[in-house]
């Protein structure tokens, strides 16, 4: 039943219309009885006018009364009842409208001949009339609020919708802000404590590498301090308010990013500056991917950052040698690459990693210059 009444509004109105008129012309003319010029000229009106039932309901089912008053046909003013109540709720409107189709068919034509059918069959006639014209009315009505019931449940399933997504943002934030209290807790508690024994070791030690090192060690610290900070206070905001990141990092940044990175590294080459926001980033993320893991897994090892252009591409290589001294056992995600390659197809690029030929690692990405 749904299916049917699904094709039967996919039907064009203008085609409906033109069925409904040639089906009341038909019927007009198979049951044609008052043959006068004022009963053919007022037949044709309200047969025509069915055209129009859409926007002027009770326009059209006015004029289609002298039909069911002068001719003995249905089709078009039970056709004229029929919009008017699909599209009126006014209920003694739509009684009064039953009442004169019933008395317009049930009344003799001529009038003269009222006496002659007797008022005992006029009244049962109006009566069967009354029930004939209720019928339409009846059924309009329950479309009708077939049509409101099916609005209102997609307005509930609309609300149930929206109360589902609140309630998932409800529990977002609550594992957030539990996420921030961690981070806070433990993590920053942590790295404070690495800067703070890093900046004692600067002061005591007297030798020069070491003082270097345990430099490099509290400046990284402090970073990592201040991007810990903005990470608790974007995972606290939960969604609610925009929240502005960090300065985010650029090609001017690499220089820095490679002569504090720890391992002993050289930067070459350079990329075009029409090179866009979201590519520096990429190709910034790279490098301190790469020369990150290079610290942790090859101590000793030395990498060359080198930055290229090909034709439409850009992108950078970093290469480090094989490790001169044994690696220590750190904990790691093993979603560092996984997050870069991920990075790199969102701006339709790729990355390749893999040992090398001599026991070193290299990290490639490529990136396409319009990357945006």
């Amino acid at each position: 039943m749904n299916g049917a009444r699904a094709l039967w509004e996919r039907v064009p109105a203008p085609a409906v219309d033109l069925v409904l008129v040639v089906a009341a012309a038909v019927d007009l003319r198979l049951n044609l009885w008052d043959d006068t010029r004022l009963g053919v000229a007022l037949a044709t009106l309200g047969c025509a006018a069915l055209a129009f039932r859409r926007r002027f309901p009770l326009g059209v089912f006015l004029l289609t009364l002298p039909i069911a008053l002068t001719q003995p046909v249905a089709v078009a003013p039970l056709a004229a009842l029929f919009t008017l109540a699909e599209r009126s709720r006014n209920r003694p409107l739509l009684a009064v409208c039953v009442a004169l189709t019933a008395l317009a068919n049930s009344t003799p034509w001529p009038l003269a001949g009222l006496t002659e059918v007797g008022r005992t069959m006029t009244l049962i006639t109006f009566v069967y009339c009354l029930a004939t014209a209720a019928a339409p009315v009846l059924i309009a009505q329950l479309l009708q609020t077939h049509r409101v019931l099916a609005r209102r449940l997609v307005e509930i399933e609309e609300a149930r919708e929206h109360e589902r997504a609140l309630h998932a943002q409800a529990v977002l934030a609550r594992e957030r802000a539990q996420l921030a209290r961690e981070m806070h807790d433990v993590v920053s508690h942590q790295v404070g404590l690495i800067a703070v024994r890093a900046g004692a070791l600067q002061v005591a030690t007297k030798d020069a590498d070491a003082k270097e090192a345990a430099h490099t060690i509290r400046s990284l610290s402090v970073t990592t301090l201040d991007e810990l900070r903005t990470m608790v206070t974007l995972l606290r905001a939960s969604g609610g308010h925009t929240t502005e990141l960090t300065p985010q990092p650029t090609l001017a940044d690499l220089r820095k990013l490679v002569e504090s990175s720890g391992t002993q590294a050289e930067l070459t080459g350079e990329l075009p500056p029409t090179v866009g926001t979201p590519a520096q980033r990429a190709v910034y993320r790279t490098v301190q991917e790469a020369l990150t893991n290079t610290r942790k897994h090859a101590p000793g090892a030395t990498a060359c950052v080198e930055l290229w252009q090909d034709d439409g591409d850009v992108g950078v290589t970093v290469t480090n040698t094989p490790p001169t001294r044994p690696s220590l056992s750190l904990p790691g995600s093993q979603q560092g690459l996984v997050g870069l390659r991920e990075r790199a197809e969102i701006l339709h690029g790729n990355l390749e990693a893999g040992p090398t030929a001599e026991g070193g690692y290299r990290v490639r990405l490529r990136i396409p210059l319009s990357a945006d």
